[in-house]
C-alpha cells in the first residue's frame, strides 16, 4: 500500500504539541502519519482523537493504534468535532490539526476512484456512500452549472470551453469513466498545459462533490470555540481557494474591532480569539519536495488560541 508520506512533519507538531499531557485531535487522520508522531510527542495521560471520512484509512487506524489507549478514530467529517467532542466527554481541545490534502494511496489507488493518470470510476467522494459521484455531475447538470464548478473550485479559464464539450460527449455516451474526461480535455489543450488543466479540473470536481470548502468554514468555527486558552490549530493547504479561507478566518478572529473605519466608539462587540503564530505561511523545504513531490503546494497556517 503507497501510504500518504506526511507533510511538513515537524513543523506541524511542534506548532501543535506544547502540553504532553494534553487533548488533541487530528481531522484528517488518513494512514495515521501525523497522528503517529503526536502519540510520540504526549505522555501517558495524553490523548488524541481523530476523524476521516474515508472508510480505508478509518480501519487502516483503528488496526494500527488498537493497543493504544489513548487513541480513539471516528469515521466521519471533521465538521463532527462538536459532536465526538461530547461522545469523548472532551470540554475544549489542547491542539487541533487538519492536513486538507488528497493522501497518496487515494491518488495512486485506481479502484479510490481519485486519479486521471489511470483509467478508474469517475468517483472522487472521500465517503463512497454519501451524496453522488462526480460521474452523476458530469452526466445531469446544466452546461452553464458545470462551467461554473469548474471555473469556481478549479480556477480553469477554458472551464465553458470544457463544459460544452461535456454536454456534447455526455449525448453520445454516458460519463463513467476519468478517461473519458481526460480525452475531452486532451482535444483542446496542448500537452505542456495538461496535467495542470487536468488537476484543474479534476479538483473542481473532488472540492464540489465533497462540499469540501462549506465543510471547511463550518469545522474552523467550531474549532476555534473547542480550543483551550494558549491551545493551537494548525491547517496544511494545497490550494488557493482553502487556503484563503484559512488565512481569512484566522485574520477574523485575531481582530479586536471590526467596526467601520471612523467608528469613534467600537460596538461592534468582537472579541479576539486567536493570535497568528507565523505571519507567513510554512513551506516544504527543497529536500522535502524532492523526496515528495505532492507537498510542493503544501503551505501550513498557525494560530493559537488567546
Amino acid at each position: 500500500m503507497n501510504q500518504h508520506v506526511p507533510v511538513l512533519l515537524n513543523e506541524s507538531l511542534d506548532f501543535l504539541v506544547k502540553n504532553f499531557n494534553g487533548i488533541y485531535f487530528d481531522g484528517t487522520v488518513g494512514f495515521g502519519g501525523h497522528s503517529s508522531e503526536i502519540l510520540k510527542r504526549l505522555h501517558s495521560k495524553g490523548k488524541l482523537v481523530a476523524t476521516d471520512k474515508d472508510f480505508e484509512a478509518f480501519s487502516f487506524c483503528q488496526k494500527k493504534f488498537k493497543d493504544d489507549k489513548r487513541f480513539s478514530v471516528y469515521n466521519t467529517s471533521f465538521c463532527d468535532i462538536d459532536t465526538i467532542a461530547k461522545i469523548e466527554f472532551i470540554e475544549k481541545f489542547d491542539g487541533i490539526f487538519v492536513d486538507l490534502g488528497v493522501s497518496s494511496y487515494q491518488l495512486d489507488n485506481v479502484e479510490s476512484g481519485f486519479t486521471f493518470r489511470e483509467d478508474s470510476p469517475l468517483d472522487l467522494r472521500m465517503n463512497k456512500n454519501a451524496g453522488y459521484p462526480a460521474s452523476h455531475v458530469l452526466n445531469n447538470y446544466s452546461q452553464e452549472h458545470l462551467a461554473d464548478i469548474i471555473w469556481k473550485f478549479g480556477e480553469e479559464k477554458l472551464s465553458k470551453k470544457i463544459a460544452r464539450l461535456i454536454v456534447e460527449e455526455r449525448a453520445k455516451q454516458k460519463f463513467e469513466s476519468s478517461i473519458q474526461l481526460r480525452k475531452i480535455i486532451e482535444r483542446i489543450v496542448p500537452d505542456r498545459f495538461l496535467s495542470k488543466t487536468l488537476s484543474r479540473v479534476f479538483q473542481s470536481l473532488r472540492i464540489y462533490v465533497n462540499n469540501e470548502l462549506d465543510e471547511l468554514k463550518n469545522f474552523l468555527d467550531k474549532a476555534v470555540s473547542l480550543l483551550n486558552k494558549n491551545g493551537t490549530l494548525v491547517v496544511l493547504t494545497y490550494h488557493s481557494l482553502e487556503d484563503r479561507i484559512v488565512k481569512e478566518k484566522i485574520k477574523y478572529e485575531s481582530l479586536e474591532c471590526v467596526c467601520p473605519p471612523g467608528t469613534p466608539v467600537c460596538i461592534c462587540g468582537k472579541v479576539k480569539r486567536l493570535k497568528l503564530l507565523n505571519t507567513k505561511p510554512v513551506t516544504p523545504t527543497e529536500n522535502e519536495i524532492k523526496e515528495n513531490k505532492r507537498s510542493r503546494s503544501a503551505k501550513l497556517r498557525a494560530a493559537v488560541r488567546v
